[in-house]
């Protein structure tokens, strides 16, 4: 148990889904590292190298010295370039290599997560060296959620479903959920005074209303609204897949319920996802 039982979630959540990473990969053919995931341009062994590379920064391991090629199409700006080292980087390593540096780094990340002694609102810079800074309680949530994101992205590349209400699908619906506001009341543009509603059913059901105030401004709850302008029902993975960009809407036909007015339920879907 670490000293701070509020980060205890958070690490949880994250060993679960990297345990569940290594289990899926440690018995993969050769080939099957390069299966493509719904990650643009990144195959399995793309993804891993991404989970790799992220918690071995937070180790406090030096970058890789690294010229990235000049044709990746999926490189479009300098946080997706920064990402990208770490993960070209690792394009000519074998299975073998793979598995025994995602093991070796799950080992030592997780006595690093079992020693931490820090306070939760301790300041932490991500991506490292850079000048952003958020609480060690926020970097412990964004890395248990984007583990298990990815753990979803290798068990669809690989055929094998589950751990969907697994510890850290709870915190990505959490996640995923506070960036409703700025999808309806942002970029969608929802009419201020109005109200949409996200009833998502499956292995994690919720019920969210965005409310968009007199400024514009909106704002998330779990009240029921009477009247929305939009009702959108989907399943749980169809939520995931559109909230982290993984798919346009169109793509999830049959999987997503609209009620309501019917331009600005296109706008929301459209602009539903919140991850980089």
């Amino acid at each position: 148990m670490t000293v701070h039982p509020s980060l205890q979630p958070a690490i949880d959540a994250w060993t679960h889904s990297i345990e569940a990473i290594n289990e899926l990969v440690r018995p993969l053919a050769e080939g099957d590292w390069n299966r493509p995931t719904d990650c643009p341009g990144w195959s399995v062994r793309d993804v891993v190298s991404h989970v790799i590379g992220v918690e071995s920064e937070m180790l406090g391991e030096p970058r890789p010295i690294h010229t990235l090629p000049r044709d990746l199409y999926h490189v479009t700006d300098e946080f997706s370039r920064y990402i990208e080292v770490q993960v070209d980087v690792r394009r000519c390593h074998t299975a073998p290599e793979m598995t025994s540096e995602l093991e070796l780094t799950v080992i030592r990340r997780s006595r690093q997560l079992r020693g931490e002694t820090r306070s939760p609102r301790a300041p932490v810079r991500w991506p490292l060296g850079s000048g952003n800074e958020q609480t060690l309680e926020r970097a412990l949530t964004v890395r248990a959620f984007d583990v298990w994101v990815h753990e979803q992205d290798l068990r669809r590349a690989l055929g094998v479903p589950g751990n969907l209400a697994a510890p850290g699908a709870l915190i990505a619906r959490d996640v995923l959920v506070a960036g409703l506001p700025g999808v309806v009341a942002g970029k969608a543009g929802a009419p201020a005074g109005s109200a949409v509603v996200v009833d998502v059913h499956g292995p994690v059901e919720f019920l969210r209303t965005v409310r968009v105030d007199g400024a514009g401004r909106g704002s998330v709850d779990s009240s029921v609204s009477l009247g929305p302008v939009v009702t959108l029902a989907l399943d749980w993975e169809a939520y995931v897949l559109l909230a982290c960009g993984r798919v346009r809407p169109e793509a999830l036909d049959g999987r997503v319920t609209v009620e309501g007015e019917p331009g600005l339920a296109v706008a929301i879907l459209r602009e539903f996802a919140v991850t980089p």
